[in-house]
């Protein structure tokens, strides 16, 4: 009983702002949460129970039947397993230590990553295995909201390509059950804790509502949707979740329900076009010209890789647009093709500029909290610089266990005493203590480089405003940090660096793979080289560098990382 009550504090004695909310909470001089009903979403009315069973009304053509005529690669979330068809039957006994590889087979997440050689009746091979041991919805995690919606999704775009597993009259029994099922446990929490998932929700009632002629399940799909695009898209398209990754794996979710009610002449077309377009428009400011910088967290979805088909310039016949029937692949590569990225944006808390050969992503949310969806990180100034077409300094994504990796030593920023630029978030916060905790984060631009100005440290005794300024001349750029406040405090800068790092006299030399080398150097502190690892999809690293610099100034105080090309 005391482990069990000690977990439960550790978090209350650990936090002293969560401490000066409940004090607040107490003396009424903070609301509480919003109330909400747990998977009624408002936008459905308070009547909503859920929805009926609805009796597919449509055909596929059916998938070639017979086993496969050769082994398969399933590629899942860090890892790869390898199946002959004999051992189809037994692949959902299997157990595994990341939670992810489970999920995905039932989210059916390989099917897009399949091979061009692969033999499609593996589908319907693995589907029918499936079918089995889970085709009866019940409570478990394979019939969650998002894991079904997910599922009936990929197989429905699978069959529009390559035909329906079968026996069809089966196969359709059992999507036209994923409708209720999705709808029962809707991924709906709250205002603050509800992610885009509820948007996945969406997609998944809306396609399966569309194209087995199930009108209840289409009519919920279209409002969840249309009220969740507009709930978790900033004004300028970006995703509100702090991640790089999830913006394309939205994306690519707005495109699906937008071509499926393009295809069925759905009103809803048009208001999807709307988002679509804003969304996609974004995508070019996350590239860089060294590739995309994973800011905030990796999903186990997709490879970033798969998704880059939708970049500008990407190859349409390539990635997830490969799974599309073609005329879908053409229209939306068409849509695509006609975006004129516009200015970047900046007041949405993401900024990507160039200085000649100099190019950068930064990213601090407006509000200067973490996001509350989880897929953000503690990362506010965190940035990614490149010169030319090579990463100089990353942003080193996160690993299977995000954990340290979504704090802010895990990033190009500034520590404290210990401590991350901002507290961690929770959704009982209300928005006027947050302000009265730690105001927003500014970034701002002009012609000699980008700056940030932030007050998230103001919480910690005798410390004030925090500034950062990148400045740009030629193949020189200057890192100047300055902190407002009074009294001696443990300053922590960090770099990451992908390069290979050498100590030199006043600083460490960067060498690039092309051979370019660096000179980076910080005229108050050693450069302390640390190994570390860089994570470029989910479940797959690469050796990284980190670089620390620790000071313990007098406040207010002053200092300058200079990076020059040699």
């Amino acid at each position: 009983m005391l482990p069990a009550l000690l977990r439960k504090t550790r978090p209350f004695s650990a936090d002293p702002i969560l401490r000066r909310w409940v004090g607040a909470r107490l003396l009424r001089r903070t609301p509480g949460e919003p109330a909400f009903a747990a998977h009624r979403p408002p936008i459905l009315g308070e009547s909503w129970a859920g929805l009926p069973p609805e009796p597919p009304q449509s055909s596929f053509p059916p998938l070639p039947p017979g086993l496969p005529d050769r082994p398969i690669r399933l590629h899942l979330p860090g890892t790869e397993i390898g199946l002959a068809p004999e051992d189809a039957a037994t692949l959902f006994d299997r157990s595994f230590a990341d939670p992810e590889i489970g999920r995905c087979l039932h989210h059916f997440g390989w099917v897009p990553l399949m091979e061009s050689g692969d033999d499609p009746r593996w589908v319907g091979t693995i589907w029918t295995a499936w079918c089995r041991r889970f085709g009866t919805p019940d409570s478990s995690p394979a019939w969650c909201a998002d894991a079904a919606a997910d599922r009936a999704a990929t197989l429905l775009t699978f069959a529009r390509v390559h035909g329906m597993p079968g026996p069809a009259a089966d196969t359709l029994e059992v999507l036209a059950a994923h409708g209720p099922a999705i709808a029962t446990r809707l991924d709906y929490f709250g205002q603050r804790r509800t992610t885009s998932r509820l948007f996945n929700n969406g997609r998944g009632l809306y396609r399966l509502g569309l194209e087995l002629g199930l009108p209840t399940a289409t009519d919920a799909g279209a409002r969840l949707i249309l009220s969740e695009a507009e709930r978790i898209f900033r004004p300028s398209g970006l995703l509100n979740e702090g991640s790089s990754h999830y913006h394309l794996l939205l994306t690519r979710a707005l495109a699906d329900v937008w071509l499926a009610a393009t295809a069925h002449g759905r009103p809803e077309a048009a208001p999807l076009e709307t988002r679509l377009r804003a969304a996609a428009g974004q995508v070019a400011h996350l590239y860089l010209p060294g590739g995309l910088p994973l800011i905030g967290r990796i999903a186990p979805d997709a490879p970033p890789s798969h998704l880059a088909c939708l970049r500008p310039g990407g190859d349409r016949n390539s990635g997830w647009m490969a799974t599309l029937p073609r005329p879908e692949r053409d229209r939306l590569g068409a849509l695509l093709d006609s975006l004129f990225p516009g200015p970047s944006p900046i007041a949405d808390g993401w900024l990507s500029a160039r200085f000649g050969l100099w190019s950068g992503l930064w990213h601090a949310t407006p509000e200067g909290w973490c996001s509350l969806s989880g897929n953000g990180h503690q990362d506010c100034g965190g940035f990614e610089l490149h010169h030319d077409s090579e990463a100089l300094l990353i942003d080193l994504g996160s690993g299977p266990e995000v954990g340290s990796d979504a704090t802010a030593p895990a990033h190009n920023a500034v520590t404290i005493d210990g401590a991350d630029p901002y507290p961690p978030n929770r959704p009982f916060y209300a928005p006027a203590f947050r302000d009265k905790i730690a105001g927003p984060a500014v970034l701002a631009l002009d012609e000699a480089g980008v700056a940030l100005a932030h007050h998230g440290f103001r919480r910690l005794r005798h410390v004030g405003m925090a500034e950062r300024r990148w400045v740009f001349s030629g193949d020189r750029v200057e890192i100047r940090d300055r902190i407002d406040g009074r009294d001696r405090h443990t300053v922590i800068r960090r770099l990451y660096t992908p390069c290979a790092v050498e100590r030199a006299e006043r600083g460490v030399i960067l060498t690039t793979a092309s051979g370019r080398r660096f000179h980076l150097s910080a005229g108050d502190a050693p450069l302390l080289p640390s190994p570390c690892r860089r994570w470029l999809a989910y479940g797959e690293s690469a050796p990284a560098t980190g670089l620390v610099l620790s000071l313990f100034p007098q406040l207010p105080w002053t200092g300058t990382l200079t990076i020059e090309a040699l």
